[in-house]
């Protein structure tokens, strides 16, 4: 049983409570941290065998941290493991900057995960970290035993590190207090490898992983989100448009100016897939939670009558596996991915500052390639702004996701319930003067954007009213 200890690095707790609960079931020691500086800081009091670091985070992102690692002596040779939602394209890149180990893509099986630690600590525990370099047409790193050489960013970095220090011997021999001295060896003894990189970083920074490679880029608040989809779908571009604002994070994968898919990261739920299969009434509600459980914990997932999954073929995206499983139709999945996909773009829509980044390439990534749903930007528009005229005229109303409602209970009496959907009445079941509407869309398990519609209409019929704050004397 393995004993070693890992370190988990991620701004999602779920993701901490799903990966701590496999790796500790598999006998690991797991500690983890919600950002970056809480990373290093547990690195340094007790260092781990391996590290699974998160790339987009709050405040410090993975790249940073890295670059902090890779500065501490004493934690340099730690092998780290990117856990990353982009696609494989991205974690190639990620790989080739940095000299990352290995990585893995979420939405990631409990499988997966453990093999990946598994083999990382046996690969690496005990030795200098060596760099691997993905081969650009694979999206792999090399097996173990390749040879591997230094990437390009490495070789540039090595030149210019090489140059300033020859500066500082030439500068520094042409002194008469240091005549006959090593010059070599002292300029290396005073000033490391760790200080030049940071220096270089000041003056030369390395690009942003998203902007690599960028045929465009600009500021959302100067162009909106709108006429950036246009002019991609217009001129029917192939690639990669990464969407940010703040911790979130959108990425609209485009084939010949269609959608393919949209991905999501950023803090809440309500954009994850299981939401739209019970939207659509695919799966019922009991067994998409058992099937999930015994997903996140590694037990045995159920299989529906009649289904034979193939168990040397097994899936690592949610959908599939249900699809596999027998529990979901793939025409169900294919309409739950367009609701998500749709949505995610509806909400960047809403957004009024943020970046922009599109990256022309033919590797979309697994998800946008099984997706494939060859969406057209117009339609979506056309919806999406409909529904961002909605939200303006919801938010001079509810204004504030920590709001607290309560049910006029004369009113709800007279109420004749069909006057309302069932979607309404299970809303209006969870306006209890305690709730905060985040706590409602929590609960409902109904996107912002439904909940706040809702709520918005039980108000304009006066079944609910806001609650008011005492003001302390």
């Amino acid at each position: 049983m393995p004993s070693q200890s890992v370190l988990v690095i991620d701004d999602s707790p779920t993701i901490l409570k799903v990966v701590q609960m496999v790796l500790t079931k598999a006998g690991y020691e797991v500690r983890t941290a919600t950002d970056g500086e809480q990373g290093i800081q547990s690195a340094r009091e007790q260092r781990p065998d391996v590290i699974l670091l998160d790339f987009v985070m709050p405040r410090m992102n993975g790249y940073q941290v890295c670059r902090i690692l890779s500065d501490t002596p004493e934690l340099s040779s730690v092998p780290v493991v990117l856990m990353s939602a982009k696609g494989d394209q991205v974690g190639e890149r990620f790989v080739r900057v940095m000299g990352i180990v290995d990585y893995i893509t979420k939405p990631f099986s409990p499988e997966a995960i453990s093999a990946v630690v598994s083999h990382t600590i046996a690969k690496y525990g005990g030795k200098d970290v060596l760099v691997p370099v993905a081969d650009p047409g694979s999206g792999r790193t090399p097996a173990p035993g390749v040879p591997t050489t230094p990437t390009t960013s490495q070789e540039r970095r090595k030149q210019q590190i090489e140059r300033i220090r020859s500066m500082l011997r030439k500068t520094l021999t042409q002194s008469d207090e240091l005549a006959g001295a090593d010059i070599a060896e002292r300029v290396d003894r005073a000033i490391g490898d760790g200080a030049l990189v940071r220096l270089l970083d000041r003056i030369a920074p390395e690009p942003d992983p998203d902007t690599v490679g960028a045929v465009l880029q600009g500021d959302l608040g100067a162009v909106p989100i709108a006429e950036v989809l246009t002019l991609l779908a217009q001129q029917m571009q192939t690639g990669i448009l990464a969407l940010k604002r703040e911790s979130a994070r959108i990425l609209v994968c485009f084939r010949d100016g269609k959608v393919q898919f949209a991905g999501f990261e950023g803090p809440g739920e309500e954009f994850l897939l299981g939401r739209y299969v019970l939207d659509l009434g695919a799966m019922p509600r009991s067994d998409f939670d058992a099937f999930l459980a015994a997903r996140v914990s590694g037990g045995e997932l159920p299989v529906a009558q009649g289904a034979q999954p193939v168990d040397d073929a097994p899936m690592r995206l949610l959908g599939e596996q249900l699809v596999q499983y027998g529990h979901l139709q793939p025409s169900d999945l294919h309409e739950a991915l367009r609701l998500q996909t749709c949505e995610r773009i509806y909400e960047s829509l809403r957004w009024r500052g943020g970046s922009f980044a599109f990256s022309a390439t033919t590797l979309l990534g697994p998800l946008a390639e099984g997706a494939a749903l060859n969406l057209s930007i117009d339609g979506i528009l056309m919806e999406g702004f409909r529904r961002v005229d909605e939200w303006h005229l919801i938010e001079r109303v509810i204004d504030d996701f920590d709001a607290v409602f309560l049910r006029n209970e004369a009113a709800v009496a007279e109420l004749e319930k069909a006057r309302l959907t069932r979607d309404e009445l299970s809303v209006l079941e969870l306006v209890n003067g305690k709730n905060t509407v985040k706590e409602i869309q929590r609960q409902s398990r109904m996107g912002s954007f439904d909940v706040s519609k809702m709520l918005f209409r039980l108000l304009s019929i006066k079944l609910i009213r806001r609650r008011v704050t005492p003001v302390a004397v």
